[in-house]
């Protein structure tokens, strides 16, 4: 399966790492990811449904501090950031501060915050 092809899709992110095989287990067990090995050896990845991908970069800093954020939809706010915790990460800002939506944020092994999200249940 390709990804969808059209005109404003975010299709591709650079992920700043201190240690790519560390950060690349962390989202792979975390989220799912595919990884792979680039032509050029360099660490890649794939979301979970194949839409969006990437690769693990050295020698940049990390996106530290909440700016521009990237939110990964998630089933679960809450055992996602268990997962996060228990693979390394760390929770940075709880599940309900952002109320009503259900999100969290967290840092990973490389020092990015990144934001977790889930879609409220429909009733």
């Amino acid at each position: 399966m390709s990804p969808t092809v059209r005109n404003g899709k975010i299709c591709y992110i650079e992920i700043p790492a201190t240690d790519v095989a560390h950060s690349s287990d962390f989202y792979s067990k975390v989220f799912g990811w595919n990884m792979r090995t680039r032509g050029d050896g360099a660490t890649a990845f794939d979301d979970s449904i194949g839409e969006v991908s990437g690769a693990f970069v050295l020698g940049r800093p990390p996106a530290s501090q909440p700016g521009f954020m990237i939110y990964v939809m998630v089933d679960s706010v809450a055992a996602t950031a268990e997962a996060v915790v228990t693979n390394g990460g760390e929770i940075v800002q709880p599940i309900g501060a952002d109320a009503p939506e259900i999100t969290a944020r967290f840092r990973d092994p490389g020092g990015n915050v990144v934001g977790l999200y889930q879609e409220p249940a429909q009733t």
